[in-house]
């Protein structure tokens, strides 16, 4: 119900979740109707999902850490210290590792923001649903390197090769590093999301290349620090419908707005990309089977990567500057995309294709 809820203890979390529910019968977490309840925490994390717990939705919180009692420069004299929560916690996490991995998991409607660490981030998960979270202010102040919406080291909880990591309609902003990460002093990520790792190949990993298909859809994702939408060494993912602006915040991230960094099988398709004038639209760097094509490609000539529909323009957001991305009626994006069967709605819910054919971006607007 409403009321502000805090950790118990310096380094804990609002709520520890550590026991299952089943396929059916779900454990949920969520606000009780007419209320909205404040998770307010300056611990390790504001929910922690940890030993495996599975079957559990998180649903319509909100989730505020420790951003605005803290300045850049004390976060900066922690630099090296990687145990400080002040600084590195995280909003919403589902941690795997030896005490269990998770499977089966739904972050939905949820408010994000604040956190030094990372927004929603994921380690060693399968089965899991993010779905229109507001992901904003977070991963200022880790040494971890973190980002707004982040999947790390996805886990095959069986052979399914079919959809089964959803990254659907966020609206995700202002994430950014403004503090290196602290195994080579750099800043390189602060994403507004990012599919790290799923090859499951760095040194020491004991789990195999993830087999399941992700999909990252309708999202809008603007002004973070790093790209837009990253994938890095990972593979079977489909990028369609999003709308990515001015991303690359950080002087240091040259990604574009949505980079495709060493990973397989990627399909970027129907999305709007507007980044500054001369900085790239895109990146593609290495990967088999990568495919670019019906995007729209805004305010720079900078595209490494296309295809033969895509089209440079000015999409004609209605007004950016306050976040708002939907079309006016004149733009070149609508009734110019290609139907995508899995993606049924756009950003707000709405059905997915309204005219002769489907819209470029997060909106279908007629």
């Amino acid at each position: 119900m409403d009321g502000v809820y805090k950790n118990a203890y310096p380094t804990g979390s609002v709520i520890d979740i550590k026991r299952s529910g089943r396929a059916n019968a779900w454990i949920t977490y969520k606000a009780y109707p007419g209320q909205r309840p404040k998770l307010q925490h300056n611990g390790w994390h504001g929910i922690s999902i940890n030993d495996g717990a599975s079957y559990i939705e998180v649903n319509g919180l909100e989730v505020e850490g420790n951003n605005r009692k803290m300045s850049r420069s004390y976060a900066l004299s922690q630099k090296y210290n990687q145990s400080n929560p002040l600084t590195n916690g995280n909003c919403i996490s589902i941690e795997g590792g030896q005490g269990g991995r998770s499977h089966h998991i739904r972050i939905l409607n949820n408010k994000v923001h604040d956190c030094g660490g990372g927004g929603i981030s994921a380690i060693q998960a399968d089965y899991l649903t993010i779905d229109n979270n507001e992901v904003f202010n977070n991963a200022w102040y880790s040494v971890h390197g973190c980002s707004g919406i982040s999947l790390l080291n996805n886990w095959n909880s069986d052979n399914n090769r079919n959809y089964k990591m959803f990254v659907t309609r966020n609206k995700v902003y202002n994430n950014q590093m403004l503090v290196p990460w602290i195994w080579n002093g750099k800043i390189q990520d602060g994403n507004g999301i990012i599919i790290d790792r799923g090859m499951n190949k760095q040194k020491g990993s004991t789990i195999s290349a993830y087999r399941g298909r992700t999909l990252i859809a309708s999202n809008i994702s603007y002004k973070n620090g790093g790209g837009g939408i990253h994938t890095f060494q990972s593979e079977n993912i489909d990028i369609v419908y999003n709308t990515s602006y001015l991303n690359n915040q950080s002087r240091e991230v040259e990604y574009g707005q949505i980079s495709v960094n060493y990973s397989n099988n990627i399909n970027v398709f129907n999305n709007i990309l507007y980044s500054e004038r001369g900085k790239r639209i895109n990146l593609r760097n290495g990967g088999d089977n990568v495919r670019f094509d019906y995007n729209l490609n805004a305010n720079s000539s900078l595209i490494p990567a296309s295809g033969y529909n895509d089209m440079i323009a000015d999409p004609q957001f209605m007004n950016p500057y306050s976040g708002d991305f939907r079309l006016k009626s004149t733009s070149p994006a609508i009734n110019s995309g290609m139907k995508f069967n899995s993606v049924t709605t756009d950003f707000l819910g709405d059905p997915r294709v309204k005219g002769s054919r489907s819209d470029r971006g997060a909106y279908e607007m007629r």
